[in-house]
């Protein structure tokens, strides 16, 4: 458990640097927005993109392995969302929590953090984890909330969905470095040291910049944002552990990539949506505050769990 806390201990100790940058006003607030869009759109996507392009495409369509995880994710969006409705909050309000639940920060947490701790094998089932997770989910909150608030899902919702996935350099990344891998183009020397220089950069700003942004956290709505941590640090953690290791014959190391990936904290973005649609953003806000605080302990553990599973196997 303590060799586990001190390699997760750095990632976390740059998301408290930026805090504090933010906090002592060295750094603005704008400045890490600024800093957000540079490795949202730059270094995240050229590090997916180097990743994805070297990926046999055989490894990358694991119809198992996604199923086991969306199958463990619905199930705990729909017992959040339920839980929701039963405190009587809106459907819009209820599919903003069920999505905190198993959303976690891969982009700007899980892709450098796991990939550092268990290699660059990690980089498929957690390429594989956000595709679902975007795609899926992520269009899956979006009909949700227009539905809701139309009382209809209309034509243009699936225009909204399909230009907000086309948009998502994420995405696009990920498809374009699977159509590199399958054409099996050739990458000069020049780009691919350009792709590394910059997706080297990911890790460091990425974590910097969560910290910065957890700055104007409020943590409103305590009690919801303490059972929403426990659903996205826990329930979703035990659902995925389930699926992928007894209801499925999942491979051990991506069954431990799996578990380590549902175990992140709330994603940013959630906020980003909630506050775009006027959907509980505060509630976004505190869940993305507290999950990320509590995760250094909970992260920690389901790591070291899954690595001495990995351990006893070998």
């Amino acid at each position: 458990m303590l060799s586990i806390f001190l390699q997760v201990v750095p990632f976390f100790a740059l998301i408290a640097l930026g805090y504090g940058a933010v906090r002592i006003g060295f750094v603005t607030s704008q400045a890490i927005a600024h800093l957000t869009q540079f490795v949202f759109y730059f270094a995240i996507s050229a590090m997916l993109f180097e990743f994805a392009s070297k990926l046999p495409i055989s490894e990358i369509f694991d119809l198992e392995f996604v199923v086991a995880y969306g199958a463990a994710s619905l199930y705990v969006y729909l017992l959040v969302f339920f839980v929701a409705r039963m405190r009587k909050c809106g459907v819009a309000e209820a599919s903003v929590e069920a999505q905190c639940s198993v959303i976690g920060n891969m982009g700007f947490l899980a892709i450098p953090m796991l990939i550092s701790i268990f290699g660059e094998k990690a980089a498929t089932p957690v390429l594989l984890i956000l595709t679902v997770d975007l795609v899926f989910f992520g269009s899956l909150i979006v009909a949700v909330i227009t539905g809701s608030k139309d009382g209809r899902l209309s034509p243009g919702v699936l225009k909204t969905i399909g230009t907000g996935l086309i948009k998502n350099p994420m995405i696009m990344s990920i498809v374009a470095g699977l159509a590199w891998s399958v054409l099996d183009l050739p990458t000069p020397r020049v780009t691919s040291q350009f792709l590394l220089l910059l997706g080297a950069a990911a890790t460091p700003c990425a974590l910097f910049a969560i910290g910065g942004s957890l700055v104007e956290r409020s943590a409103e709505r305590v009690s919801v944002a303490v059972w929403l941590s426990f659903a996205k640090l826990v329930l979703h953690p035990m659902a995925v552990c389930f699926t992928a290791l007894v209801l499925f014959d999942i491979d051990p190391f991506y069954a431990a990539v799996m578990i380590a990936s549902a175990a992140m904290p709330v994603a940013g973005n959630i906020y980003i949506i909630a506050q775009h649609y006027g959907v509980a953003p505060q509630r976004a806000s505190a869940s993305i505050l507290m999950s990320t605080v509590f995760s250094v302990v909970t992260l920690t553990f389901a790591i070291a769990m899954v690595s001495t599973h990995l351990i006893e196997l070998s």
